[in-house]
């Protein structure tokens, strides 16, 4: 997908199952129909979840916009042969030291843990090696005052035993602006809601805007109605940020990025007969 100079590729790290408890297990395609169970044959409370980090290239620049679960980059974990960064930017071409920026737009598990990976010698290193992270000052002291406290929200899972290797080696950029420019074309706006310090990116050049919302919208089942109430620490701040991003993102025909959908991963936001919001394909 192109926005002017910036070409967009989404890198699907495949379909998950999120149960309440905050566990994930890889969902094949052919199992999507097909609800868990737990030992005794009830059906246990889920929910199917795509993961898609995003890669912004200009010819210069490589920045990605959340790390995924990164699941196969840990020496340690039994999730070998699961899709994650190396390979999805293989596709492309690309290596992790290729990367020049990296953008977190929050610290849950889901968006965070693929930052960072441990080593046959069992040492954490940066998945990004040459890459600075950039996130907000505000998340990362809210993620800090969450350690071995009982989750504020479902889906509210806080993981940063590997990401102080990051904040050690200062590799971690605190932003305290409420928007920050990245790049030319690439701007960095606090929405809070999701987290204290949720970050959206909003992407334009040559009269062409995108929007990736993170968890303040999280996939295309979410534009006409607000259903994150349970999952976002200050509903009201999110509910409001959302309205007015919409809003601006349908008044500049803006395309919107998704990071959790499993079908509609990307569309230019329209108003249908009914003044709804829908999405029109783009290529």
């Amino acid at each position: 997908m192109k926005i002017g100079r910036f070409e967009i590729e989404q890198l699907s790290e495949g379909i998950f199952e999120v149960f309440e408890d905050g566990t994930i297990h890889k969902v094949h395609s052919e199992d999507i129909a097909h609800p868990t169970t737990d030992l005794e044959g009830i059906r246990v409370s889920s929910v199917l979840i795509g993961i898609d980090p995003i890669l912004i290239r200009d010819g210069k620049h490589n920045v990605l916009i959340d790390t995924g679960l990164g699941w196969g980059l840990d020496a340690k974990s039994e999730y070998e042969n699961t899709s994650n960064l190396k390979t999805n930017l293989d596709i492309f071409g690309l290596t992790p030291h290729d990367i020049t920026h990296v953008v977190l737009t929050h610290l849950h598990f889901d968006h965070a843990a693929g930052s960072t990976y441990v080593d046959l010698f069992a040492h954490t290193q940066p998945t990004m090696d040459y890459a600075n992270y950039f996130l907000q000052k505000k998340e990362w002291a809210f993620a800090l005052s969450q350690v071995d406290q009982p989750l504020l929200a479902k889906g509210g899972n806080y993981d940063l035993d590997e990401l102080y290797k990051l904040a050690a080696d200062q590799k971690l950029v605190f932003i305290t602006d409420a928007r920050f420019e990245l790049l030319p074309g690439i701007e960095l706006i606090r929405t809070g809601g999701h987290t204290p310090g949720h970050q959206i990116v909003k992407i334009h050049d040559a009269g062409e805007t995108a929007y990736f919302l993170g968890d303040l919208l999280p996939s295309e089942h979410h534009l006409n109605h607000y259903a994150m109430k349970q999952m976002d620490v200050d509903p009201l701040q999110s509910k409001k940020a959302k309205t007015l991003l919409l809003k601006q993102a349908y008044e500049e025909g803006a395309v919107l990025l998704f990071y959790h959908s499993i079908h509609t991963k990307a569309g230019r936001l329209m108003k249908d007969v009914d003044r709804k919001y829908v999405l029109e394909d783009v290529k």
